[in-house]
């Protein structure tokens, strides 16, 4: 029996290259966001302990250093929502190009399970069809033996 061949095997193949490189973009716009809001959660956590702090605090001087240090905390904060929400697009983007690829490579997947479901099925008629004649020229042979 014959090997089965698909013709679109190449374009198939960079299909799935193109799939698993979307796929590394897409999870490294995963990961900018990840860490602009680990960056989020340690400005809150560094806003909470200074503001701890500044009430401790009975020199003037130490108090608006606190204040100081507050006010910069907060328009950190301000920026690193802004540059969340930009990566937030971004990963949109890259999910939406992944999914494009995703989708054309199940495409030819698919196509080529059913090419290769009829190759079966072909050769399997064609192997059947060779058995019986091998049989019927058995039995020929049997009957003019005899």
């Amino acid at each position: 029996m014959r090997r089965f061949h698909f013709n679109l095997e190449k374009v198939l193949e960079f299909r799935k290259y193109r799939e698993r490189e979307t796929e590394i973009e897409l999870g490294r716009a995963i990961a900018a966001l990840t860490i602009i809001q680990n960056g989020l959660k340690e400005n809150a956590v560094n806003h909470h302990k200074a503001a701890e702090e500044r009430f401790a605090q009975t020199d003037i001087r130490d108090i608006q250093y606190y204040d100081l240090y507050v006010q910069r905390l907060d328009i950190e904060k301000e920026k690193l929502l802004r540059e969340a929400a930009q990566a937030a697009i971004v990963i949109e983007e890259k999910r939406a190009v992944y999914l494009e690829a995703s989708r054309d490579r199940k495409v030819l997947d698919k196509l080529k399970e059913k090419r290769e479901k009829e190759y079966r099925k072909t050769m399997l008629a064609e192997e059947t069809k060779e058995l019986d004649d091998i049989a019927s020229l058995a039995v020929a042979r049997n009957r003019a033996g005899k």
